[in-house]
């Protein structure tokens, strides 16, 4: 993938203050000169002053609330005001290719503007000043003769427009360049993770012929013999963490290998892969007390891939305790509460709509982050049931890829070389996988050395030696 560069603006600068002033006074002026003056048909109202007033103002918020991450996305106004012109343009010229001659100019510079501050031209950021200036040349070539006569009132409608373009000059002077090397979101790009633009074509063309996530999954089972992971267990007892068991371990382990095998850490949305990169989130269902009619809910918990066996151990516990020690009413249950409110045939459609916004990437962030069905893993544990592992289904809704179930301990004899016969402990597990996000041959080596970490949980104690990146 070519390098990419990522371009920010800071509140701390002047600059941007005085861009946001532009820009309010802009749309003021807009606003003002118009009442004034009296408004047109809805078209011309909708055209010539919603139109641009909401352009000038989403320019400012964008740049002052999202600027130091987002500020690509003011190309959003910067087409709006791109198509307001154009409508201008068709009303008040006669000429027909004229119009099109300024239609295509400005094509040209809103795409330019768009490709720029999405870091596709590394050498081409001191284009923006020309490409911010050049439509005040426009304006000078439509009232040029009312400034050759000194009417002022004439010359007084492209005062919102000459406040809008003086508020762009400002901002380009108050552009930075984040460190090469960081990522920094860019088109394509979702709240809860960046998009991998470097698959091969294979990969790429899977998700649209494997459409469902349950049909794309894949079955793994296996067993883990654990007896250096039960020594393990009882010496963190013994140092303080008295509720440290086999899940914060199979849970910690799954952190540390993601270390090695990053794109784990995938998940599949609109088609498209994503990577969560250091934020690995962990769903759990948890009930409140262990009766068959006890209610339960789900948390979800944050881990980095820096994480110890020990900072595993303090956030789960944390967050298990929360659900615990007060009414169930998480996140997760208010947000569940609220749909049970809305119709059969209208809660029907509002998932629907749930889903097409998260097929776009559009979900608000505050339901991403109570929904269980995005996440990184779910794990559940069985052997708590005093049952097998089963293989859990994977949701549709959401993007969660991995679904792990690990059941009771249990002891096996075990006939050595040597004739004599062990007892050994085991734990069985049960995993179901989204093929497309990885193939067979990265699960593979994924679960290896998952059992290599777990034959030494020693390891968990210390930070990670090494963190490799995903793709980009």
């Amino acid at each position: 993938m070519k390098n990419r560069i990522h371009l920010y603006v800071s509140r701390k600068n002047v600059l941007t203050w005085l861009m946001a002033l532009c820009m309010v006074g802009s749309a003021v002026a807009r606003i003002g000169i118009f009442c004034v003056k009296g408004t047109g048909d809805s078209s011309f109202v909708w055209s010539q002053i919603i139109l641009p007033t909401a352009a000038t103002l989403l320019y400012a918020l964008i740049a002052l609330l999202q600027g130091t991450e987002q500020f690509y996305k003011t190309a959003i106004p910067v087409w709006m005001m791109a198509l307001y012109s154009a409508i201008w343009l068709n009303a008040n010229i006669q000429s027909r290719m004229i119009v099109w001659l300024f239609w295509i100019a400005l094509v040209f510079f809103a795409f330019l503007y768009t490709d720029i501050t999405a870091g596709h031209r590394i050498h081409a950021v001191s284009l923006l000043l020309p490409v911010v200036a050049a439509p005040v040349v426009f304006i000078l070539y439509f009232y040029r003769e009312a400034m050759a006569s000194g009417d002022m009132a004439c010359m007084l409608f492209w005062l919102p427009d000459l406040l809008a373009l003086a508020g762009c000059l400002l901002q380009v002077f108050a552009i930075r360049i984040h460190p090469i090397g960081e990522y920094h979101p860019t088109w394509g790009d979702r709240v809860d993770g960046r998009r991998i633009r470097s698959l091969p074509p294979i990969s790429q063309v899977s998700p649209y012929i494997m459409v469902n996530r349950n049909e794309s999954s894949n079955l793994f089972a296996d067993s883990f013999e654990i007896s250096h992971v039960d020594r393990y267990i009882r010496q963190k007892r013994r140092e303080g963490l008295t509720n440290f068991g086999i899940m914060h371990v199979l849970l910690a382990c799954y952190v540390r290998a993601l270390c090695k095998y990053p794109a784990l850490n995938r998940f599949l949305a609109g088609q498209k892969v994503y990577s969560r990169g250091e934020d690995v989130q962990y769903c759990m269902t948890v009930k409140k007390d262990m009766q068959v009619d006890s209610p339960d809910t789900v948390i979800k918990v944050h881990f980095t891939r820096t994480d110890t066996a020990g900072d595993v151990y303090r956030k789960l516990q944390a967050a298990v305790e929360e659900v615990k020690n007060t009414p169930l009413d998480s996140s997760f249950d208010n947000v569940a509460g609220a749909f049970t409110l809305i119709p059969g045939v209208l809660l029907k459609f509002a998932v629907w709509l749930l889903k097409t916004l998260d097929y776009f990437g559009m979900l608000p962030k505050f339901l991403l982050e109570v929904s269980p069905f995005h996440g990184s893993v779910f794990f559940t544990s069985m052997g708590s049931l005093g049952i097998p592992p089963i293989y859990h289904h994977l949701y549709d809704f959401g993007n969660l890829p991995v679904f792990g179930a690990f059941g009771c301990k249990r002891r096996a004899l075990e006939v050595q070389e040597d004739g004599t016969v062990v007892q050994r402990k085991y734990v069985d597990v049960k995993f179901t996988l989204d093929e497309r996000i990885v193939d067979g041959y990265y699960y593979a080596a994924f679960f290896k050395h998952y059992k290599h970490i777990l034959r030494h949980p020693e390891l968990l104690d210390q930070p990670p030696e090494e963190i490799l990146p995903d793709i980009d």
